[in-house]
């Protein structure tokens, strides 16, 4: 099992419209490309930051279920008509992890 990390930092002054489409968009798209999707997180006070982790079953899975929803015609549609006043994402960070030890993992 492999445990994605997403960090989003919002372009300047589009923070809540980054959250939006994230929430009315692309959550509802995930499981339609294989992406198990465990929480999404904000700071307790606003800093632009949107934080989710998803889950994979292994390596392929991942790359197969970011490429399809990268491809899916229907999200390039929702992300261009979203930016068309520029992009919402100043920045994003990844960090995929695994289990140290089956045994450890809580849940």
């Amino acid at each position: 099992m492999l445990y994605e990390i997403r960090v989003y930092q919002a372009a300047e002054g589009r923070a809540e419209a980054m959250r939006q489409r994230f929430l009315t968009e692309v959550v509802p798209r995930l499981p339609k490309h294989g992406i198990e999707l465990l929480g999404v997180f904000t700071a307790p006070e606003e800093d632009g930051r949107m934080t989710y982790i998803t889950r994979f079953a292994d390596e392929a899975a991942r790359t197969k279920g970011w490429a399809s929803f990268g491809a899916d015609p229907d999200w390039k549609a929702v992300k261009a008509a979203s930016e068309v006043d520029g992009p919402l994402l100043a920045s994003q960070t990844v960090s995929v992890l695994a289990p140290a030890a089956a045994g450890l993992l809580l849940g």
